[in-house]
């Protein structure tokens, strides 16, 4: 487990995805941000309903607003699937199964209404878990159980509502046919 003195580092990548350094986490989002890699992960309970979380009020991008159930950055040297593992035990406490990657390929950039940007080659997963989340403070305001196809359509009616990473991975999430579990 990582030091809360320590520092985190996120893996920089150039146009075509090759890593290409690291940066310093904590500062790496800003109104110039350096492409980087992340992952999103979706979990599913055994009822088939998807977890989406409600970003931390303290979140320096996004705050407050609702999206999938977590997200993170591989450290250098480290695989999507360990940062995944690691990740959700540290953002809700909870273990996940059956991770399956779902959009390999995702890729996005966006800017919040205070000027950070998210720029990101951003690979989607899917998992499930037996787990009741106990999420951080700093990480997660709230949490739901929502029907797959009850949140597709509140992003569609309010996308504003929702992280940018969702409103785009959750459409073609459904279109693949990846929101039944």
């Amino acid at each position: 487990m990582t030091s809360p003195l320590a520092t985190e580092f996120v893996v920089l990548l150039d146009d075509s995805g090759t890593p290409i350094g690291q940066h310093d986490k904590a500062t790496v989002h800003s109104s110039d941000t350096p492409l980087h890699l992340a992952f999103s992960c979706h979990v599913f309970n055994s009822e088939g309903l998807l977890l989406v979380t409600r970003r931390a009020l303290s979140k320096k991008a996004w705050p407050g607003v609702w999206t999938n159930s977590f997200c993170g950055h591989p450290g250098p040297g480290e695989s999507v699937e360990e940062a995944i593992f690691r990740r959700a035990k540290r953002e809700l406490n909870i273990e996940v199964l059956d991770v399956r990657s779902a959009l390999p390929d995702f890729r996005y950039r966006a800017v919040d209404a205070s000027g950070v940007v998210e720029n990101e080659i951003c690979p989607v997963f899917t998992a499930t878990t037996t787990s009741v989340p106990s999420p951080a403070d700093d990480e997660v305001a709230e949490f739901f159980w929502a029907d797959p196809v009850a949140l597709v359509d509140a992003v569609t009616a309010t996308p504003w509502a929702f992280s940018p990473w969702l409103t785009l991975q959750l459409p073609a999430l459904a279109a693949a046919g990846l929101l039944n579990r």
